[in-house]
């Protein structure tokens, strides 16, 4: 149980601090807006969250218990996706490529931006719908599918109220950009190690079923 939570834990931070839609949301209201606005949207964006996570573990669980076949397709296609996501990564620029710019709007506007901004984030749908799943065992316990809702939830509700915070001061967010690339080149390293990890370990327990059969 607990290689299964550090395994999601790792994967979603990196997920997480890999900058996206929700990132450059949240970093342009803390920028123009008061602090209240900016974590109005984190509490929509960590909502979704929770819907998520709770809509992917309920139908997932069950069905790769059923079918551990699927289950095996389901963790190649999700190796397949953290190396390509790797990939990227590493061959990303250092350079912000869309600018921080001040932004002001409501408390109720910035929950709707955020609520709606991370239903439609492809990152989130991907993460959810492969890299989460496939990190489960074949048939968790109902302790581990809640234990694993509230992790991702909690690091999601931690990495966006810190974002709100630090994003409000120039110096963080001149520092990010310069130290930008490092960053992404070492999460990609990370990602890509999860990645062939997931594959190997696939086709291993492949090669094991073909022999006895």
């Amino acid at each position: 149980m607990l290689s299964t939570f550090l395994t999601i834990a790792v994967l979603h931070w990196v997920v997480l601090a890999t900058p996206g839609v929700n990132f450059v949301l949240i970093a342009q209201l803390a920028a123009g807006s008061a602090r209240s606005v900016s974590l109005a949207a984190v509490a929509g964006i960590t909502t979704v969250t929770f819907l998520w996570a709770s809509l992917a573990i309920l139908g997932m669980g069950a069905v790769f218990s059923a079918h551990p076949a699927l289950r095996q397709a389901f963790q190649i296609a999700g190796g397949i996706y953290l190396c390509y996501v790797a990939w990227k990564l590493w061959r990303s620029p250092a350079a912000v490529a869309q600018e921080v710019t001040a932004v002001t709007t409501s408390r109720a506007a910035a929950f709707r931006m955020g609520f709606i901004t991370n239903v439609f984030n492809p990152k989130t749908a991907l993460f959810f719908g492969s890299v989460f799943a496939t990190a489960l065992p074949p048939s968790p316990g109902v302790g581990v599918l809640a234990g694993a809702v509230l992790l991702v939830w909690c690091n999601a509700v931690v990495w966006h109220v810190f974002l709100a915070l630090a994003f409000s001061h120039g110096r963080i967010q001149s520092g990010y950009q310069r130290w930008r690339g490092a960053f992404n080149r070492g999460a990609g390293a990370l990602v890509g190690a999860f990645g062939l990890r997931l594959l190997a370990t696939t086709l291993q327990e492949l090669r094991a079923k073909a022999m006895l059969s």
